[in-house]
């Protein structure tokens, strides 16, 4: 298939070198879990509105559903701890306990808010990376991953734009990977702290990658 086109981006266009092709590009979707978009979440039990994270849905399947078609990678990312809690530091478990985590099973796989919400647009191809850290390349086989599959540019979306979005863009970069953070399609509890990752992205020239909307990214998928 054949006919696609840059993504018209900021500070400058997606890939840098010319149309998009797919073949060499994956959609990350970070943490769209149950624990961060319910209303009964470990998200909203530490005082945000996870209605902000919900509404990013939509445009976040419409992407799914153009990166899918065109033949991109995708790839669905959720944080949680191991279920024994073997890697759990001490430094972590206080920082649970600090946040009235303690004795819950909030971010703890097999629990049900360690899934991904039902309303996320997952088909059996897509890839599904289980991680610890804020980051989606730190002790995970990601890397590998994308590297098998000859994956050399990102896009991203997902929550928190300022947390584990934009952590993981940050590792990727420092990879070598290409980035582009796609503004509509992330969020964040905080409106501030989702701005200024979308800020953080595009100083020094694109020092982190660069930004455009969905409808932008759609509209370069379609040939």
């Amino acid at each position: 298939m054949s006919g696609f086109r840059q993504v018209v981006a900021r500070p400058f266009g997606f890939p840098y070198e010319g149309p998009i092709v797919p073949a060499r590009t994956a959609l990350l979707v970070i943490d769209l879990q149950v624990d961060f978009l319910s209303p009964e979440g470990y998200f909203a039990r530490k005082g945000y509105d996870p209605g902000r994270l919900r509404a990013i849905l939509p445009t976040v399947n419409a992407l799914v559903g153009a990166a899918r078609r065109a033949g991109c990678a995708i790839v669905h990312t959720r944080q949680g701890y191991r279920a024994d809690g073997a890697d759990l530091t001490p430094y972590e478990q206080w920082r649970r306990a600090r946040s009235g985590m303690a004795g819950t099973r909030a971010l703890m796989r097999g629990q049900p808010g360690f899934d991904l919400v039902p309303e996320l647009d997952v088909a059996p191809a897509d890839i599904i990376v289980d991680k610890t850290a804020n980051g989606a390349f730190t002790h995970t086989d990601l890397d590998h991953i994308l590297r098998a599959r000859g994956i050399s540019h990102l896009m991203l979306a997902g929550c928190t734009t300022d947390v584990c979005v934009h952590t993981t863009q940050r590792e990727a970069v420092d990879r070598n990977y290409q980035c582009l953070l796609v503004e509509d399609a992330c969020a964040s509890g905080d409106d501030f702290a989702h701005r200024a990752a979308i800020h953080m992205t595009q100083v020094e020239d694109g020092i982190f990658g660069v930004v455009a909307p969905a409808a932008a990214v759609i509209a370069a998928l379609a040939p």
